[in-house]
């Protein structure tokens, strides 16, 4: 496909790019919830009736991430290419909550699901950087409440973040790329769809293998995250002179 080098370019990205760089994904056989309960660590009902176990298993998932060997992989760091080099506009919507994508130089974008690196209180609304541990008894810096920090994230039972602009994002878009996703999440799994009814965006899904709403994307690349997407971005970036 041919696309005008001036187009918008909108990646929704899930956890098969995060995957090579060794973190564990949600929903395959061996992942993060095939071996915790959602009902008990991601839910709204669940730190309000078990606080500190929450904090427990969002405080080991932010040391797994602050580990030396996780860093961003070939996938991540060719989207942040075509950030910075696509003469137009590109946003990157993702439903990870890591810090992998920021860390490869990718800037304009959205965490739909939060992000681990970040706690917000639940009394003043304040967003903060967090890096370490959370603890039930640890203060707001901005309202200095303690019992109200909760990790900035999605639960389940919680709205996305940013829906309406990515909605609106979605429907002026040239080009959708549907990146590392299973496509049985929603509402990121609906995506494509907006952007098919919407009339105008060519999608493109770049995945390991196909996913639940193949049979909407326009063209598919099949194979490892850190493989099909240096070579798809490279593949846009050569059609605008920009490689």
């Amino acid at each position: 496909m041919k696309l005008n080098p001036e187009g918008k370019i909108v990646i929704l990205t899930g956890a098969g790019v995060s995957r090579e760089s060794g973190l564990n994904t949600f929903r395959d056989a061996d992942g993060i919830w095939a071996q915790v309960r959602i009902e008990d660590v991601a839910t709204p009902e669940a730190f309000a009736r078990d606080p500190e176990g929450v904090q427990a298993f969002y405080n080991a998932r932010r040391q797994g991430l602050r580990a030396a060997e996780i860093q961003p992989n070939a996938a991540h760091l060719a989207l942040a290419e075509l950030e910075s080099d696509w003469p137009g506009e590109v946003l990157l919507v993702t439903q990870n909550i890591d810090d992998l994508h920021e860390r490869a130089g990718s800037r304009n974008l959205i965490h739909m699901h939060g992000e681990l690196f970040k706690a917000r209180c639940e009394d003043c609304g304040s967003i903060h950087e967090w890096r370490g541990d959370l603890e039930v008894t640890s203060p707001c810096p901005a309202c200095g409440d303690s019992g109200n920090l909760r990790p900035h994230v999605v639960w389940f039972g919680e709205m996305p973040f940013e829906m309406d602009r990515i909605a609106a994002e979605l429907e002026s878009c040239d080009l959708f790329l549907s990146v590392g996703t299973s496509g049985s999440v929603y509402p990121a799994a609906g995506f494509v769809q907006e952007v098919r009814m919407a009339g105008r965006g060519h999608t493109v899904e770049l995945n390991l293998e196909p996913s639940e709403g193949r049979d909407l994307f326009h063209e598919h690349h099949h194979g490892p995250a850190s493989e099909v997407v240096p070579d798809y971005v490279h593949s846009l970036l050569e059609g605008v002179g920009r490689r």
